[in-house]
């Protein structure tokens, strides 16, 4: 496929017909059998293996972004997400027994998982193909039809989507949507039975009120400054090369990216000296842009206002570019350390002691991610215990992301729900409780009015 050989955005007045035919389609009752939904998630996977090129060169005329990185960040973990699914499917729609008490019997009980409905998919354009499919993969697997809007910031990957993907998937089930941020708010002024938003804590508040004028069940998946803990024990070397390989990807704008590392006082010279290496040797594999000229302005004001000491960091406004920059000891109250920097920006802080570290962390607002670099157990089990967040990564980054049956979701101010495999399917599906009962016995004295050994037998019954 060419750049130009796109779909045309979405007019208003067509958002309201993309979202009737979904409910219409819905409603037919075709997407309930497991047949149909295995149907769809061999169509995603075919439109993955086949579009494959067509991906990765919207994906660098979107970002810049290079094709292996991009088989690494988009293409691979959708693919893995698909298969996954596809093998489990058939257990995860089985109703679930459920045990009775004696006061229940005889009986069965039992849960349903049944679709929710019609489902709206919000994608962003940092990672433009995985957090906008990979949502989608766990709606059709419970069955649901969705309306899905790529973001209007990633242009040419939304238009690829909105291109091919009708080819491969039913496409009155799976409707694409392009358009600005005025097409969000004319889908988001309708009723749905689910919303799944991926962007930023500001734009998730907006959702959610969005949401609650009609009841609907949200999914927020948001970011935050996700810290990273080096302890004195650590592995310098290895940690310095991992927290550069995750801050370079995707030029630092990456949800779970490294905001800024804690590191106890008596190792920080080492960690510096090897950060400044390991960025620079990673930073010149990494051809990603910064998406647009406001990021890179804002980027530019964090550099300017923290108060620290800069190493790097050189911006180039024409190739909406910023050199990765390690930045010690910013003053913890600049713009740098209070906002999310979604960049390749590195702050170092210096701290006495673990517990130190713990409390930096447990002030501020409940992060997406966190990460430890520690070779002692007491040391990883005080951190996972003491702090809140919606991962931990214990000397590694990003990783969690890749093992299919742990959630993906965050916690506070980084987000509100989770998905990926199993945790994903129960998001999209409401679990119905069903109890059935035989017809016969049916004794008069289950009924009122009770008689004293009979309400003493329902107390021991029942409490």
């Amino acid at each position: 496929m060419s750049i130009t050989e796109t779909a045309s955005p979405t007019t208003a007045s067509t958002v309201r017909d993309d979202v009737e035919t979904a409910r219409r389609v819905f409603r037919d009752g075709r997407t309930r059998s497991t047949a149909w939904r295995l149907s769809q998630l061999r169509g995603l996977l075919r439109f993955i293996d086949e579009r494959e090129g067509d991906i990765a060169a919207a994906i660098e005329a979107d970002l810049g972004r290079g094709e292996m990185a991009t088989f690494m960040a988009d293409v691979g973990p959708v693919r893995h997400e698909i298969r996954h699914t596809i093998r489990r499917l058939q257990s995860w729609a089985k109703p679930a027994p459920v045990a009775i008490s004696a006061a229940t019997a005889p009986g069965k009980a039992f849960t349903v998982p049944e679709p929710k409905g019609v489902v709206l998919i919000l994608g962003t354009w940092n990672f433009p193909l995985l957090l906008t499919l990979q949502p989608l993969v766990s709606a059709l697997a419970a069955g649901n039809t969705a309306v899905v809007k790529p973001s209007e910031l990633a242009d040419a990957t939304g238009r690829m989507i909105a291109t091919h993907l009708p080819r491969y998937v039913d496409s009155d089930a799976v409707r694409v949507v392009l358009g600005d941020v005025e097409v969000s708010r004319e889908l988001l002024d309708l009723r749905f039975d689910h919303i799944f938003f991926t962007g930023s804590t500001q734009v998730g508040k907006s959702v959610m009120a969005a949401a609650a004028r009609h009841l609907t069940p949200v999914t927020l998946e948001l970011g935050g400054k996700s810290p990273v803990i080096v302890a004195a024990d650590a592995d310098i070397e290895t940690a310095a090369r991992r927290i550069a390989w995750a801050k370079s990807i995707n030029a630092g704008q990456t949800c779970i990216a490294p905001d800024y590392v804690l590191v106890e006082d008596s190792v920080r010279p080492q960690l510096v000296e090897r950060l400044l290496t390991e960025l620079s040797a990673q930073a010149a594999n990494d051809t990603t842009r910064i998406v647009n000229r406001r990021h890179v302005d804002r980027l530019s004001r964090l550099l300017q206002t923290h108060g620290g000491q800069t190493f790097g960091g050189d911006v180039d406004v024409d190739a909406l570019t910023v050199s990765v920059a390690l930045v010690t000891d910013p003053d913890l109250d600049s713009d740098l350390m209070r906002e999310e920097i979604f960049g390749p920006i590195l702050p170092v802080i210096s701290v006495p002691s673990i517990d130190d570290a713990i409390e930096f962390v447990d002030a501020r607002s409940k992060p997406l991610a966190l990460y430890l670099f520690t070779e002692s157990k007491a040391v990883e089990d005080a951190v996972i215990g003491r702090t809140s967040s919606g991962a931990v990564g214990v000397n590694h980054l990003l990783y969690q992301l890749l093992v299919p049956e742990l959630p993906f979701g965050g916690v506070g101010d980084s987000g509100l729900g989770r998905y990926h495999g199993k945790h994903g399917f129960d998001t999209f599906s409401h679990h119905k409780a069903v109890l059935r009962k035989p017809s016969r016995p049916d004794p008069t004295l289950a009924y009122p009015p009770y008689g004293p050994v009979v309400r003493r037998a329902l107390r021991a019954l029942m409490g």
